[in-house]
């Protein structure tokens, strides 16, 4: 009997190890799926920050903006788009007519941060985008109209793949909190993620993906033939 107890004692110690052992593995592996959705996340916000870049680019060199946006616009796309060459953003992602011009000296330490570039150009551009007539100007001409939809397709995406990214981080964080993570150290030298933060926030005067068709043309007054 006093054997048979032996044996279900090491059963169970053996049992209970091995769950304890799938356990941590199971952690794990989710922790490290994590991590890599964080950061295929955040390769696409770099994507369509540069996406943005490039868009506005075309719009500052079109001539279709006065002398004082168009440079002030160009400034700010060039710091966005060097900070982008210099840190981890892909050559294939950039501009092709844009990458051989690109500082390829420039170092990441250089810029503020990107959060902080790609605000400058939020900014730059609200400066233009923010008056409503200002827009309905720029849209009057077919290559102003492409740009003002390409742009706005790009934001949007912006906004978007930044939420996703930043509730990516969240998510990471909040497990990597865990007791068991901690206590085992299971995030090994992962850095931990951080959100981006950045003023993505729309312009008054761009009307998002889908709305310039639904908007009144000037001198219909919204009344349907």
């Amino acid at each position: 009997m006093s054997g048979w107890s032996d044996g279900t004692l090491v059963a169970v110690v053996v049992g209970v190890v091995v769950l304890l052992l799938w356990l941590v593995w199971v952690r794990a592996s989710r922790l490290d799926r994590l991590h890599r959705k964080v950061a295929a996340s955040r390769a696409v916000v770099d994507a369509q920050l540069v996406r943005r870049a490039s868009v506005a680019a075309e719009l500052a060199t079109s001539g279709l903006l006065d002398p004082a946006s168009s440079l002030v616009v160009d400034e700010a796309v060039w710091r966005s788009l060097t900070f982008a060459h210099a840190g981890d953003v892909p050559a294939r992602l950039l501009p092709a007519d844009l990458r051989d011009q690109l500082d390829t000296t420039a170092s990441v330490h250089e810029a503020v941060d990107r959060a902080q570039v790609e605000s400058d150009l939020t900014a730059a551009l609200r400066e233009i985008l923010d008056d409503p007539d200002e827009v309905a100007a720029l849209a009057e001409d077919p290559l102003g109209g492409r740009l003002l939809e390409d742009l706005a397709a790009a934001w949007y995406r912006v906004q978007l793949a930044r939420r996703f990214h930043n509730e990516a981080v969240a998510q990471t964080q909040r497990v990597r909190r865990g007791v068991v993570v901690r206590l085992l150290r299971l995030a090994g030298h992962a850095p931990e993620p951080r959100t981006l933060e950045l003023d993505d926030a729309w312009p008054h005067g761009l009307p998002r993906p889908g709305e310039g068709s639904r908007q009144a043309r000037p001198g219909t007054h919204g009344v349907e033939a």
